[in-house]
């Protein structure tokens, strides 16, 4: 979360996707995030991918959106008890070459962490850019202990976009928090969508920084940095 009145901004990792026959190739996403007030950021994010084969446009820009977030209970990721409750909502921004239209899409995310690790639960409801179909979408990541320089993680979600197609996944990796700002990560997922199969790789750092205030550090990176795109 940016402090007030600070812009930061996100890179990610480089990710290969098999969707099927069809494979392709997505840049590191970018997110500048600005605190515009106390647990409040105002959020502008997408990724720059290439189709590798045919029947997938070239190169384009998909995943764009302009969010609100907040965190509406402070909790262990913010360094106090209990569990952290935050929010996300705003546009679903049409894409180039892809993605056409514009939709919406509200979020709750609620953490908790424990000796043994940390575990995030992400309910999530939207509207679909083109088809304007209702999806929805459930996750919940469970990382390893938070002291732990390397930390495994993994991630289950299940998503339905009505009249349209349901996907199950499941991912596996691990992060290394170099610092509070900058992480690496590898991952593997495997996803089933209708009756085809898909899956991603992941490598990369994932860093963020305050271009306004100097260096930003984030309450946690983990959970952005391993969330799958859909």
């Amino acid at each position: 979360m940016a402090d007030t009145g600070e812009i930061e901004i996100e890179l990610g990792p480089v990710e290969y996707l098999r969707d099927g026959s069809q494979r392709s190739i997505f840049s590191p996403d970018l997110r500048i995030n600005y605190g515009f007030m106390p647990k409040w950021e105002a959020s502008l994010e997408g990724d720059l991918t290439h189709g590798l084969t045919g029947g997938v446009p070239g190169t384009g820009v998909i995943g764009g959106q302009a969010l609100l977030k907040g965190v509406l209970r402070e909790g262990v990721l913010q360094e106090k008890t209990g569990p952290s409750v935050a929010t996300e909502f705003g546009i679903l921004l049409p894409g180039v070459n892809a993605e056409h239209g514009t939709g919406a899409i509200l979020d709750a995310i609620v953490s908790q962490r424990w000796d043994w690790g940390t575990v995030h639960v992400n309910a999530q409801i939207a509207l679909t850019r083109e088809q304007q179909h209702a999806d929805y979408f459930l996750d919940t990541i469970i990382e390893g202990p938070h002291d732990w320089v390397v930390r495994p993680v993994s991630e289950v979600f299940y998503e339905s976009d009505i009249s349209a197609f349901r996907t199950g996944s499941a991912l596996l990796g691990a992060i290394w928090q170099v610092q509070d700002n900058i992480a690496v990560d590898f991952a593997v997922r495997g996803a089933r969508i209708n009756d085809r199969t898909a899956g991603e790789i992941r490598a990369g750092v994932t860093f963020a920084f305050g271009v306004t205030k100097g260096p930003a550090l984030l309450s946690d990176l983990s959970a952005t940095a391993l969330r799958a795109n859909h």
